[in-house]
């Protein structure tokens, strides 16, 4: 791995950290091809019975690295456009790895969690923040949808019409808003939030871990989750073509308002 993900295994716990403090953890195609690297490792290491991931620095994550969408020509072809749903899947992979991993898996957020750094922890099984975290889906402010699962998982934790408000509007929520709501599970003191993870580890450990994956299994099961996430890549292959997902990308890079025209 480039170092952008670290990896550490403490007894039965096994830590993964986004490791970019000085971009506020943004999520770029390196990180998340480290972070799926991570994901693999913890898998495959003898004895671990938690996952844990956490970011580096002030925040959690920040979201995409908005910088790296402007090397999808690069990476995809200079007709990336028509190649949408492939990029969608590609990314997908990636929270749907993190959702399908036996071991349960706990997000410990701070700071912020944005955009993709949010989808990446409702992936997970547990999140636990910090008191002050900020949390959003901020994704139509850019003239897209949450596309990485967010769309489909947030909804799954709370409900339809919450889901249409935090979304639709792409707005900003607390902490203590998302514990209420059933975003987040568990609050702890900034403090704090390392030894409340490392309680609730605790335990999880103290349960079987066969009977633990195979709960997770049948629980994750009575969603249709793979839908949702063929929906989501369908709507952004429409979206991905528009004036307005141009303009709001250039609004952001030059932290303006964006001036949305419906194209």
């Amino acid at each position: 791995m480039s170092g952008l993900v670290t990896t550490e295994q403490t007894g039965a716990i096994f830590r993964i950290t986004l490791n970019r403090p000085e971009k506020r953890n943004a999520i770029s195609w390196q990180v998340g091809k480290d972070l799926r690297t991570a994901i693999d490792r913890a898998a495959s290491a003898s004895g671990v019975r938690v996952v844990v991931l956490s970011g580096a620095g002030s925040v959690f994550s920040a979201g995409i690295d908005l910088g790296d969408l402007m090397d999808l020509p690069n990476r995809y072809g200079e007709h990336w456009l028509r190649q949408m749903r492939t990029i969608t899947d590609d990314w997908q992979a990636l929270t749907t790895r993190i959702e399908r991993l036996e071991i349960p898996t706990i997000a410990a957020l701070h700071g912020m969690c944005l955009g993709l750094g949010l989808e990446i922890a409702l992936a997970c099984d547990f999140r636990i923040a910090a008191q002050g975290t900020k949390l959003a889906l901020p994704e139509t402010r850019l003239g897209i949808v949450p596309d990485v699962g967010g769309t489909t998982r947030l909804t799954r934790l709370v409900g339809v019409g919450r889901a249409k408000e935090l979304i639709m509007t792409g707005r900003t929520f607390s902490a203590t808003d998302a514990e209420r709501w059933g975003v987040v599970n568990q609050l702890a003191d900034a403090d704090d939030l390392n030894t409340v993870v490392q309680a609730f580890a605790d335990e999880l450990i103290l349960a079987a871990p066969l009977a633990v994956g195979m709960a997770k299994r049948v629980i994750d099961g009575m969603f249709d989750v793979d839908r949702g996430l063929l929906l989501e890549g369908w709507a952004q292959s429409q979206l991905i073509r528009t004036a307005d997902f141009s303009e709001g990308v250039q609004a952001a890079i030059a932290r303006r308002a964006a001036e949305f025209k419906g194209e």
